[in-house]
């Protein structure tokens, strides 16, 4: 319950931030207690508070960065363990289809960004994982967008009900490389 009750005051703190206020994410950082290990409900109440959170910013995620970042984002969640999955890059097309923010943008670009990266690391995962966290690394200049693609990729990572540790890996990656701190979103 710990992990929850962190993120919540994360949440809050990043819509703060949104609206104008000054609250800082270091609520979201923990010391020491509750790491990692939830399961089950939490795991879906992590997914819930990061959809709520992403949703309160839809007014600020319109730009290309972020659009392409995701998508990329969502191509590395699906092939995080070196397969891609036919039902599984179809189900994530749905989830990014259906996704509130991602709505800001056509559908159709969503698709073409998010299966160019799906094909790169079809043909070649390491060099499709470069490529991919290379267009992640172009939202690093806004740190709101940055944590949003962050959010974005945990949101689809847990849709499933199940949280591998190669998507939590992907997702530490994309921290990296985004200079967000994987502490942040428990990683």
């Amino acid at each position: 319950m710990a992990l929850f009750d962190r993120l919540k005051d994360q949440a809050k703190s990043l819509q703060q931030q949104a609206q104008g206020g000054r609250g800082t994410t270091s609520a979201g950082h923990g010391h020491g207690h509750g790491q990692g290990s939830s399961r089950g409900g939490s795991r879906a109440q992590l997914v819930g508070v990061l959809k709520t959170q992403l949703g309160s910013l839809k007014t600020e995620l319109k730009s290309g960065a972020y659009r392409d970042a995701s998508m990329a984002m969502c191509a590395l969640v699906a092939a995080a363990d070196g397969q891609v999955d036919a039902a599984e890059i179809q189900q994530t097309e749905s989830l990014i289809l259906s996704n509130e923010v991602l709505q800001n943008f056509p559908p159709e670009q969503l698709r073409t960004r998010f299966h160019k990266h799906v094909d790169q690391l079809t043909r070649n995962f390491p060099q499709g994982k470069a490529d991919a966290l290379q267009e992640i690394a172009k939202a690093a200049k806004k740190p709101t967008e940055a944590r949003a693609v962050i959010q974005t990729g945990i949101v689809i990572a847990g849709a499933d009900g199940h949280f591998s540790q190669a998507e939590q890996a992907i997702l530490r990656e994309a921290c990296a490389t985004l200079g967000v701190p994987p502490a942040e979103f428990q990683l």
